[in-house]
């Protein structure tokens, strides 16, 4: 028996390449939340389904997934916004202890429930937006205890809002005060205490870290997936972002989920990519927020058919972008993608940097995460930006209104 089944719908499926799988006036049924049959309505088997939506001619697609956030953190950095369009580059602000030190102090300061309170605003936003699954990062704590607490409420949010977040590690973002002049004590303090205990604690899923100039370099970054490896977790990273470090291709070696930013990635990187199987994850609200002139090299990976994701990097600092909708209009504007490589990005591709292999795609036996959109065709989500065409969304086959 069918529990539920959603009728006279246009579905963009996913499946396949370059034409969204487009089923016209189809049906989707679910089952015990997953999907267990799609086509059109014409072919509808005889059925005994408890629940029938009529979803009046509107479109259906894979629920979006925001495959890069650090929806967590305390405070607002608003003031370096200012000193930005003032002259000063992210870069000088990072050096001169603003940048992601200043939200370390004040994520360090907030209680869990404060945390907890402000990223359920940032998380509802994209919800309403149709998403059904988020990654979010810590990285803003810094030591044990405070990382702990950020992926506390990593966990709550998923268990409150009933929605799939994978929590990503990411004690390798900044130096903190502690150690501002032992960079190489501080790789040791997260392989030989935090990173095995959080993930004692069950609070890992992935392990991140920021390879940069600014950042860690790309030997104490492998010592980090070293510790991961050996913790059977899989890593993903922030490279090329700034310069080019060949973060991209150190991760691949560990057949890592995703590089992300990418903006100096090298055809050497990509090449390395596709050889680990390791996704790309572009980030337009940072590239338009920091004002940066280098795109990401899309063509060649094109060329090398690397899976590009896309993702809002909702942060205080760099990305404060509460709207995966308009990613997607950036990525097209910005990068130039197609809008069917922009809403691939947020979620067939998005499902693969993530190593979720159940969703992103609506076909028999994925997970019945799926949004309901009141627009005349696909293109529509990336060609609209300042509106949301969302009017509801099925998380694990139970329909939600928004």
């Amino acid at each position: 028996m069918w529990e539920s089944i959603w009728v006279n719908a246009h579905i963009a499926t996913m499946v396949g390449n370059g034409d969204y799988g487009i089923i016209e006036n189809g049906a989707i049924a679910v089952a015990k939340g997953k999907i267990v049959w799609i086509g059109r309505h014409n072919d509808l088997p005889e059925h005994d389904a408890q629940t029938i939506h009529d979803v009046k001619g509107k479109w259906i697609t894979p629920g979006l997934i925001d495959c890069h956030s650090h929806m967590v953190f305390g405070g607002s950095r608003a003031g370096e916004f200012e000193q930005r369009l003032k002259g000063a580059s992210y870069e000088e602000i990072a050096r001169a202890g603003g940048g992601i030190i200043s939200t370390v102090k004040a994520t360090r300061e907030a209680s869990s429930e404060t945390l907890y309170k402000a990223a359920e605003k940032r998380l509802v936003a994209l919800m309403k937006e149709g998403v059904t699954g988020v990654e979010i990062k810590s990285g803003y704590g810094l030591d044990l205890a405070n990382e702990a607490k950020m992926l506390k409420v990593a966990t709550r949010l998923s268990e409150e809002h009933n929605i799939r977040i994978q929590r990503t590690f990411l004690g390798a973002h900044a130096l903190p005060p502690e150690y501002q002049n032992n960079p190489d004590g501080y790789i040791d303090e997260i392989c030989a205490e935090t990173l095995p205990t959080l993930a004692e604690m069950g609070l890992v899923d992935a392990v991140d870290a920021f390879c940069e100039n600014i950042g860690f370099t790309p030997a104490q970054t492998e010592r980090v997936f070293a510790k991961a490896k050996e913790l059977s977790l899989p890593v993903k990273i922030h490279a090329e972002q700034l310069s080019d470090q060949q973060g991209a291709a150190l991760c691949a070696k560990y057949h890592g989920l995703s590089a992300d930013h990418l903006e100096h990635l090298t055809e050497d990187g990509i090449r390395a990519m596709a050889r680990g199987g390791t996704a790309a994850v572009l980030l337009p609200g940072a590239y338009y927020f920091l004002r940066e002139t280098k795109k990401p090299p899309l063509d060649l990976l094109r060329q090398y058919a690397i899976p590009m994701a896309i993702a809002t990097d909702l942060n205080p600092g760099s990305s404060p972008a509460h709207s995966l909708l308009l990613m997607l209009n950036m990525a097209c504007t910005l990068f130039h993608m197609t809008p069917e490589e922009a809403l691939s990005g947020v979620t067939k591709h998005a499902a693969a940097a993530l190593g979720w292999r159940d969703c992103g795609r609506l076909k028999k036996g994925y997970r019945a995460d799926f949004a309901i959109w009141d627009i005349e065709q696909p293109a529509d989500l990336a060609y609209r930006f300042g509106c949301n065409p969302c009017t509801s969304v099925v998380r694990d086959g139970v329909e939600h209104a928004v």
